[in-house]
């Protein structure tokens, strides 16, 4: 299901999180050659991106919201 981006937040290792409307978390990295999301990688680009939506395949699974810092 597709889910809209509230925020963001930064998991133990440093690695952003985005923050889902339906309450789970979902890793946006910027991990080249295999991930480019250079909007991640700053303050303004990952603003850009609130409301975008990301596929949520917890929500396709029915798994309970996650735990958020």
């Amino acid at each position: 299901m597709k889910r809209p981006i509230t925020g963001y937040h930064l998991d133990d290792e440093g690695h952003w999180v985005a923050q889902l409307a339906c309450g789970h978390n979902q890793h946006v990295r910027h991990d080249p050659p295999w991930m480019h999301r250079t909007w991640v990688t700053t303050e303004g680009g990952r603003r850009s991106h609130i409301g975008d939506e990301l596929n949520c395949k917890k929500c396709d699974e029915g798994a309970p919201p996650d735990e958020r810092p």
